[in-house]
């Protein structure tokens, strides 16, 4: 049985898909997250074995084990969907889980400790960091050219580094307001 800090947020459960009780998946992310999953764990009601998962633009269709109508299917409606971390397939190079980042170092380009990565929310066009430091809590966007993912050996996140061109202000050291916990640009502020 894994923790819940072992799983990780697939998306939610939006409802039926036909009338054998499949239902359709909003993906956070790669709908290919679901390839060759053994089980999904649904909140409420626990781990439930993938019989198949289908394609379903943009998301995914899944057939659960214990799940044989349209009516059972849309109990499910809303429910987040989770998987096992070590149970995920391995991503293409240049993507990452949101898991593997969480708890990595946000540094300098010397090398300087500047944060810790807490959390990771998809924000539409922008994937944001959410970042402890000395002044707060601040909103970093992962896409941005000025936040470089470094490589372990095995060519999967060791930690994070902020560029000297970003943003001032981007950890609340220029007056922003990021020692409450408020966003420090306005790509942050649009999170959904």
């Amino acid at each position: 049985m894994t923790s819940p800090e072992e799983r990780t947020r697939l998306g939610h459960l939006l409802g039926p898909h036909g009338v054998q009780g499949a239902v359709k998946v909003y993906v956070l992310g790669d709908p290919g997250q679901f390839r060759g999953l053994p089980r999904v764990f649904v909140e409420g009601r626990g781990w439930l074995r993938v019989v198949k998962a289908d394609p379903l633009a943009p998301g995914v269709a899944l057939s659960l084990a214990g799940i044989s109508t349209r009516e059972a299917a849309e109990e499910l409606r809303g429910l987040p969907v989770y998987a096992a971390d070590a149970e995920l397939p391995p991503p293409e190079d240049g993507v990452y889980y949101y898991h593997e980042l969480r708890g990595l170092q946000l540094l300098d380009e010397a090398g300087s400790v500047l944060g810790e990565v807490t959390d990771v929310q998809e924000a539409g066009r922008q994937d944001l960091l959410v970042v402890r430091h000395p002044e707060g809590e601040s909103f970093v966007p992962l896409q941005a050219p000025y936040v470089l993912v470094d490589l372990n050996p095995k060519r999967r996140p060791a930690s994070l580094t902020l560029r000297a061109d970003a943003p001032e202000g981007l950890l609340g050291d220029a007056g922003g307001d990021a020692a409450d916990g408020t966003a420090t640009n306005d790509t942050a502020k649009d999170d959904a």
